[in-house]
């Protein structure tokens, strides 16, 4: 046994000596098209396509070039200064001598030649049994688009074909022979959770491949011809991240992980968290990159643990968009003879993605003794669909011996065929919403019930007998037309904000109203979903600091939201970022007393609670008399079942007030909410944003920041300056105690929003006037000891309908402050 460590390590310097020249491809193709000469780009000869015709099927030989000087000093190759240019289908075929996964990289450049304008070339690419690329019309600048897909037929052939009247092109391409064990048959399925299997039959394109923490990883340093780029264009928060590089420490462990995965330069470098020496630290590092929705991806983590040492191994969580894929990820585990710095990674397959963004992130186990996470390397392939494509069209078939009109044929056929049954779906559906005009039917989605609720006609001035529910007389549709004269027709001039939804118009109806018209933009994230629940949410509640839903359009494809106006604005506009006046201490604590309101009632006015998800300033709303009221519930959720204690949901939230707990676990409480509040109250002490990256490190959270000064018990230190010297102390320090406890770590360690709303008033009554025989005036104990008496207060009847829970809201109007003062006497209690 004693002998056995040193024998490892001669087999492992065996093993290393045998992989460390790289992969030799059993098949290598390189050519450079529309070249009449070879061409050498770092001990790398591609050959002249004309020289290779044996393996182009062509009817026409034009050959392109340029000496223009505007390729990008990262693409300045003498491969794109050529091309050759397809106006018909036409095909490279390369004999494969042993069936398994090969690279083929596709190079493009645009340029001018004669009257080929190659900006405007539309086109598709495909082998015999996957579309690569589908009317696709390549960049302005130099690009080079990689797929590696699974040869059995012993060819491979690559067909060009011109889409919409237009022509093909193509600068160079490569068909390399992959390593077999590059992409292994399974990885795992994040939703559902489990196992995946069948990758080595898919064909994927690469979306990214990224060194975190350090340069450009150019081809000639990576042993199968690859490019690493750095990270910092994909990072979401730079601030928060740090770079590390520790590259003679990484370690390849035998049979595990090769440098055909990933070069040493990759593993050697990391991006990580920024705690910045403070072991209370607790955020994630996040990247996002762009996508193609109706696909999924095959995501690819590297990690080598540079970070760590045998003393300090970090434990840490890793996302992949909502999901917790590695929970307590402990790369020093895989530590190969005592190395902790050993090379591995992880496989994980996406579920169909349903929007335009794919986000990775990283961040604190609570198992970790101090908090750090980090990441070496990402690569995303896209895989492709049932189709066998890549693209949004079917597979486009390849040349068959040497027959161009079987190749205008086929190629016709599997495009041809597709668009033929887009064109009659075109019609019908045209047809279909034609007639669904005619008989005054939504365009969108089928009509809201409330409830699971039958729907009825009513009728009012605006809707004409449209169908609506019954729940309230203020959800109904409003037709376009109206809509669009409220709004002088959607004058740019009248917009008063724009949103995460789309623009906000100022509107006037016909009886005079002013109302405030939310257009959802077609390209923004937030859409139908978002739409319904906040018509179905304000269909069921009516509260003085809730914002009225007056009616909504979904009209002509739009969806349109139409509230009451709040002439004063957003509270944010009354902090920071805009020219108007500062308001008072006393007036911020109204305001704040109003939301807390609003909030408490969402959280407690029927049996189940409303969870609003997206507490900001942005988000609370002043009428003419400053009166707040809470808006914008697109992103609301029910709350849990009686016997449960939280719903498992996808995070959603706005960054900086998102509860982290809830980002950790994805698990949504209405103490989710409190935090955001918590959020909120600091905000209106210091009248800052809640994350600017324009200020010192340590200032840039605004959470992190007041609360390091609130424990110090200094938060008058950093108090909006029109607000210094006008706070009573023991007003401020009610004021600070009570956003600390919203922002505690853990949900279950912060107060109700009832409690909230009990000390906020307390706040106010300490600000306006000292009460007398008070023995404990500043005591922090006012929470625990009084908010049994506010809830029982607010729920006189949590089996209240709707319509009986508007006239609860004339209790709810009733001065608090008058409340407090018959409870904290004596005899008041």
């Amino acid at each position: 046994m004693m002998g056995l460590k040193p024998l490892l390590w001669v087999l492992f310097v065996i093993y290393s000596a045998c992989f460390s020249s790289g992969f030799t491809p059993r098949d290598l193709y390189l050519l450079n098209c529309g070249s009449s000469s070879d061409t050498n780009v770092n001990n790398r000869t591609f050959v002249s396509d004309k020289s290779a015709s044996k393996h182009l099927s062509t009817s026409q030989d034009i050959l392109a070039s340029t000496t223009s000087n505007s390729i990008t000093s990262f693409s300045n190759l003498p491969l794109y200064q050529t091309a050759r240019i397809f106006t018909g289908p036409s095909s490279y075929k390369f004999s494969i001598s042993q069936d398994g996964r090969i690279w083929i990289r596709l190079y493009f450049f645009p340029f001018v030649y004669e009257n080929y304008n190659m900006n405007s070339a539309n086109f598709s690419v495909g082998t015999q049994k996957n579309a690569l690329l589908g009317n696709f019309t390549p960049p302005k600048n130099a690009t080079m688009k990689e797929f590696s897909v699974n040869v059995t037929s012993g060819d491979l052939v690559l067909t060009f074909a011109p889409s919409n009247n237009s022509f093909a092109y193509i600068n160079a391409l490569e068909v390399v022979s992959a390593p077999d064990n590059l992409i292994m048959d399974d990885a795992s399925s994040i939703n559902p959770p489990g196992g995946f299997t069948g990758l080595v039959t898919q064909a994927v394109e690469t979306v990214a491949r990224v060194n975190m923490g350090g340069p450009l990883v150019s081809y000639e340093n990576d042993t199968l011809w690859r490019t690493w780029v750095p990270d910092a264009d994909f990072l979401m928060a730079r601030n928060v991240a740090t770079n590390k590089s520790l590259t003679e420490a990484v370690v390849y462990p035998p049979g595990g992980t090769t440098e055909d995965i990933a070069p040493k330069s990759v593993y050697g470098t990391c991006t990580k968290m920024d705690s910045a020496n403070n072991p209370h630290s607790n955020f994630n590092v996040s990247w996002e990159f762009n996508v193609d929705p109706g696909f999924q991806y095959m995501v690819r983590l590297h990690f080598c643990d540079i970070v760590g040492d045998s003393s300090n191994q970090i434990v840490f969580n890793v996302y992949i968009d909502s999901w917790n894929v590695v929970p307590d990820n402990e790369p020093s585990s895989r530590a190969f003879d005592g190395s902790v710095a050993t090379a591995f990674f992880l496989d994980f397959v996406t579920p169909l993605a349903s929007r335009n963004k794919l986000r990775v992130s990283v961040g604190p186990s609570p198992r970790s003794a101090y908090p750090d996470a980090f990441l070496n390397g990402l690569e995303i392939m896209k895989l492709n669909n049932s189709m066998g494509s890549l693209a949004d069209v079917a597979y486009v078939p390849t040349f068959d011996k040497g027959s161009k009109k079987n190749v205008g044929m086929i190629v016709g056929l599997s495009i041809g065929i597709p668009l033929a049954l887009l064109l009659v779906a075109c019609v019908f559906f045209m047809h279909r919403r034609r007639k669904e005009e005619r008989l005054g039917h939504s365009k969108t989605w089928i009509p809201i019930s409330i409830n699971g609720g039958t729907s009825h006609t009513m009728g009012s001035k605006y809707s004409n007998g449209t169908t609506i529910s019954t729940v309230s007389n203020l959800s109904y549709r409003i037709p376009f037309a109206a809509v669009s004269e409220a709004t002088n027709n959607f004058d740019e001039s009248w917009v008063i904000g724009i949103g995460g939804f789309g623009k906000v118009y100022k509107g006037i109806l016909n009886d005079g109203t002013k109302v405030a018209v939310k257009r959802g933009n077609p390209r923004s994230q937030q859409g139908l979903a978002e739409f319904r629940t906040e018509i179905e949410m304000l269909s069921q509640f009516r509260h003085r600091h809730l914002v009225s839903l007056i009616g909504y359009c979904d009209e002509k494809n739009e969806m349109i939201l139409i509230y009451e106006y709040m002439e004063n604005g957003t509270l944010k506009s009354h902090l920071y970022g805009s020219d108007l006046p500062s308001v008072s201490w006393k007036q911020r604590l109204e305001i704040c007393i109003g939301a807390a309101r609003g909030l408490h009632y969402l959280h407690t006015g029927s049996t189940k609670a409303i969870i609003h998800r997206d507490v900001k300033s942005a988000n609370i709303l002043l009428d003419e008399n400053f009166l707040a009221k809470v808006a914008d519930f697109g992103l609301s959720k029910t709350g849990p079942e009686i016997d449960q204690t939280h719903v498992s949901t996808a995070v959603k939230g706005s960054f900086g007030y998102l509860d982290p707990e809830y980002f950790r676990r994805q698990q949504l409480t209405e103490k989710s909410d409190v935090y955001s509040y918590g959020v909120v109250l600091f905000e209106v002490l210091c009248a800052r944003p809640v994350i600017d990256p324009t200020l010192p490190r340590e200032m840039v959270n605004l959470a992190e920041w007041a609360m390091k000064w609130q424990k110090k018990g200094q938060l008058e230190q950093i108090i909006d300056a029109n607000l210094v010297g006008k706070i009573r102390p023991d007003s401020l320090r009610k004021f600070g105690e009570t956003a600390e406890k919203c922002l505690a770590d853990f949900g279950v360690d912060r107060p109700s929003m009832g409690d909230v709303l009990w000390n906020l008033e307390y706040a106010l009554q300490l600000q306006e006037a000292v009460v007398q025989n008070d023995p404990e005036e500043n005591s922090t104990n006012v929470i625990g000891e009084l908010s049994p008496q506010v809830n029982n207060f607010n729920h006189t009847d949590t089996t209240a309908s709707a319509v009986e829970m508007s006239q609860v809201d004339d209790l709810s109007g009733v001065s608090m402050s008058r409340v407090f003062s018959q409870l904290v006497k004596s005899e008041g209690r």
